[in-house]
């Protein structure tokens, strides 16, 4: 409601701000707070996910490719370094399964605060790996804290099931 301004003696708004108190009604509308956690887990699930579909030839099959970035292109930026990522196979393995099981669990909203724990982990990895990104990485790392503080929402298997929990006893 508009706190600024002053009631007139008579107890309206003045025209500017009954428009003005209109469109905030609006947005508050628009943007309710389970609809905004729903868009949040799927604008972190996609960048992700289309990371990872690049990276499988087959069901549990890596492309030759993910490995070849592990072991000869991504490097660790660390003090002292760069350095090469330990047993880049494993590494490209793990990076492709978080990738596509993460986001999946996201969008669903089922395991929602783990996936985004898990997707916090793999953005920090990405930031020492490409230091460079950290614009975008930051903008990660903001939506996984978002997801993990305030949850999945109501649209979401989490919810769903938290309800069943709590009419079951």
């Amino acid at each position: 409601m508009i706190t600024d301004q002053r009631m007139p003696a008579n107890g309206s708004l003045p025209p500017l701000g009954l428009l003005v108190d209109k469109a905030n009604q609006l947005v508050q509308t628009l943007a309710t707070p389970s609809l905004v956690q729903l868009v949040l887990r799927v604008a972190l699930a996609v960048p992700f996910w289309r990371s990872g579909m690049l990276k499988w030839a087959g069901f549990l099959r890596l492309n030759d490719t993910a490995v070849t970035l592990f072991s000869d292109e991504f490097m660790l930026h660390l003090p002292g370094g760069p350095y090469h990522f330990p047993a880049p196979a494993v590494m490209a393995f793990l990076s492709g399964s978080g990738e596509i099981l993460f986001p999946i669990l996201l969008v669903l909203g089922l395991g929602t605060r783990f996936a985004g724990l898990g997707l916090l982990f793999m953005t920090a990895i990405v930031e020492l790996t490409v230091p460079d990104g950290w614009p975008i990485h930051l903008t990660w790392a903001a939506m996984a804290l978002g997801i993990m503080a305030y949850g999945p929402g109501h649209l979401s298997l989490d919810h769903l099931i938290c309800r069943a929990r709590s009419h079951g006893r």
